[in-house]
């Protein structure tokens, strides 16, 4: 009986021990409440801590970094171009207890950093050109794109005179006092994507199409010119080769006529009555056959040999 008496208080007490002790750890901070009420300072350092069981409450709260993922919306830049900016920024509870005092929880926080951050970047982006937001400094671009009538160097879109960054380290200063009151550090923001709205893609979709077809355009018309380049001067080839080649066929007709005529008149110089007859009688051939009929006078070179012939014949 004895023993039941003393087991029951013990185990009150260690109940109570138990409900008493809290533990914070590395990643966490922990702000102690008593009837909704925030007592004493935050517990920031890891550790295991005591409080009044049942009437305090532990409140825990992160200590690393947290996420912000703001919502993608339309926003007209200063030259009145609509495009869809998505961003997200890095955060953390710097003060648990103004942080518990004024928005309670990471939701709360949250909620106030949609209505901070996404106006900021909405200040910022209809504040500056659209280049502006998209590129970083003036580099030169590292890419084949050609765009015909276009000097890149006097680009319609202008220069970078403060470029994405800034931009981004603007709309962090600017945000960071308004979340300090909430006991929140902006440790970084950054333009996840930025597009065109769905109007604007389209055109400038037409605008890409119609620029391709006119490289193409002047593609196929380069390429007509060096084939009509190619077709003269292959033709100019086959001249000159046709002209070099009848330049020779004609110098080596002329040397066979030479010889030919050479021998013709060596052979006229052995005999001319016998060299006389051998052509005479070559005309006949070619002149004559068994349809021929002339009509020569007697006294005609050409009847010379058939006067003779027929003289024969008679005999």
């Amino acid at each position: 009986m004895k023993l039941k008496i003393l087991i029951i208080p013990l185990i009150i007490i260690l109940i109570g021990l138990y409900s008493a002790a809290y533990v914070v750890d590395e990643t966490e901070q922990v702000v102690i409440t008593q009837f909704g009420e925030a007592i004493g300072g935050p517990k920031t350092e890891p550790g295991l801590y005591l409080k009044i069981p049942i009437i305090q409450n532990a409140n825990y709260f992160p200590k690393n970094l947290l996420e912000w993922d703001g919502d993608p919306g339309q926003i007209p830049t200063l030259d009145k171009t609509f495009i869809w900016v998505d961003t997200f920024a890095r955060w953390k509870i710097v003060d648990p207890l103004k942080f518990f005092q004024t928005v309670s929880n990471v939701l709360g926080a949250q909620a106030r950093l949609d209505d901070i951050l996404d106006a900021a970047v909405r200040n910022f982006v209809t504040s500056y050109p659209l280049i502006e937001t998209v590129r970083w400094t003036n580099r030169k671009l590292d890419t084949s794109r050609i765009v015909i009538g276009q000097d890149m160097k006097n680009s319609p879109l202008g220069k970078v005179s403060m470029g994405r960054e800034k931009i981004t380290e603007g709309i962090l200063e600017q945000a960071q006092p308004k979340v300090a009151k909430y006991g929140i550090q902006l440790v970084d923001l950054k333009i996840k994507r930025l597009n065109y709205v769905e109007q604007v893609r389209k055109s400038v979709y037409s605008r890409m199409i119609a620029e391709r077809k006119q490289m193409a355009e002047k593609f196929r018309s380069e390429g007509k010119g060096e084939i009509r380049k190619i077709e003269g001067d292959r033709d100019k080839d086959l001249k000159q080769i046709t002209s070099q080649a009848y330049r020779k066929a004609q110098e080596i007709k002329g040397k066979a006529d030479a010889n030919a005529t050479h021998i013709y008149a060596e052979a006229y110089n052995k005999d001319p009555e016998f060299y006389s007859f051998l052509k005479t009688l070559d005309t006949y051939r070619k002149t004559l056959d068994k349809n021929s009929t002339l009509v020569l006078s007697t006294k005609s070179d050409f009847f010379k040999y058939l006067k003779g012939y027929e003289m024969t014949s008679g005999n």
